[in-house]
């Protein structure tokens, strides 16, 4: 008889995956298509395990991430700490929703990280980003469905 028993290293593992993910270069052409790795890799653990990460941790791997991509300290860890309430408040309906219901959702929740973004640059006197950015919750929804059949294999193995 098999069961199927939690991997525990794949949190760690995948959050340094989003995170490298994110420093990997790419050319001026695709960097606006970049999607937000840890906030779908955070998003996926808030999903289905919640247990493991909280609001805390998010906020925690938001300055570990402004600290890693030289953002303005702070920056990624709001966006990371609102993604994460908003998902922990709704967690119950979204984790039911059918796979394509879920993705438009977190196209959602990534387009209000692009609206959080531009709301800080703005405050900040930043320049704002370009109009081709807002298009990475796009590519962030069509990544969802792999990247949470990736996770899940990760996540789950099987004991013999």
């Amino acid at each position: 008889m098999s069961r199927i028993r939690n991997n525990p290293w794949a949190l760690p593992l995948s959050l340094a995956a989003a995170l490298l993910l994110g420093l990997v270069p790419l050319p001026d052409v695709l960097q606006p298509l970049r999607p937000y790795w840890l906030a779908l890799v955070l998003a996926y653990w808030l999903l289905e395990a919640p247990q493991r990460v909280s609001l805390g941790s998010a906020f925690l791997l938001g300055l570990l991430a402004d600290l890693t991509f030289g953002s303005l300290l702070g920056e990624q860890a709001l966006r990371l700490v609102v993604l994460a309430f908003i998902i922990e408040r709704f967690r119950a309906r979204l984790r039911f929703f059918p796979m394509s219901q879920q993705t438009l959702a977190l196209g959602v929740l990534l387009f209000n990280d692009r609206v959080i973004v531009a709301a800080v640059h703005l405050l900040m006197g930043v320049p704002q980003l370009a109009w081709a950015y807002w298009l990475a919750p796009l590519l962030g929804m069509l990544l969802w469905p792999p990247l949470h059949l990736l996770l899940d294999t990760a996540r789950l193995r099987r004991r013999g």
